[in-house]
């Protein structure tokens, strides 16, 4: 269901994308509007499932994960209980941090962030070892050009 925003609606959502820590007074001024009508904006557009859970974007290799995997699955299997064990799998591994079902050759791509080559190779091991795979092949990211989970909201 698409819920209607209107352009200070937008400009709210924009200010809450680059960062949602910041003041109710400083996204009002932002904004230009005061404190009271944007906090009623925002307890709306959260009521309406716009906006979800607030997170903070930890910097991975600061903590000392250094290398992100791109694997690609294809899978003979699509049975229910298959796929609900795989689910579960990708699901129960921290190292996951996107799983998508594709149209086209590629069943699955998994993006994939751990400390090193041998983090890996412990996740891809794991993970065989739950649940059976046709062909896997993992792709090492050299750098990570652009990442953002920031939507583009211009109407």
């Amino acid at each position: 269901m698409t819920v209607r925003i209107d352009e200070t609606d937008r400009k709210i959502l924009a200010e809450l994308q680059r960062d949602a820590g910041q003041s109710l007074e400083d996204i009002a001024t932002a904004v230009g509007s005061s404190k009271t009508p944007v906090w009623n904006r925002i307890r709306k557009l959260r009521e309406a499932g716009v906006i979800g859970r607030q997170t903070v974007v930890l910097d991975a290799e600061a903590l000392g994960f250094e290398a992100t995997f791109f694997v690609l699955i294809r899978t003979s299997e699509h049975e229910a209980d298959w796929q609900r064990r795989f689910l579960t799998a990708l699901r129960e591994r921290p190292e996951v941090q996107e799983a998508h079902r594709l149209a086209g050759d590629i069943d699955y791509i998994l993006k994939v962030r751990v400390r090193n080559a041998r983090a890996y190779d412990a996740f891809y091991q794991a993970l065989i070892s739950e649940v059976r795979v046709h062909n896997v092949t993992a792709l090492l990211s050299m750098e990570e050009i652009k990442s953002t989970t920031m939507l583009p909201l211009a109407e």
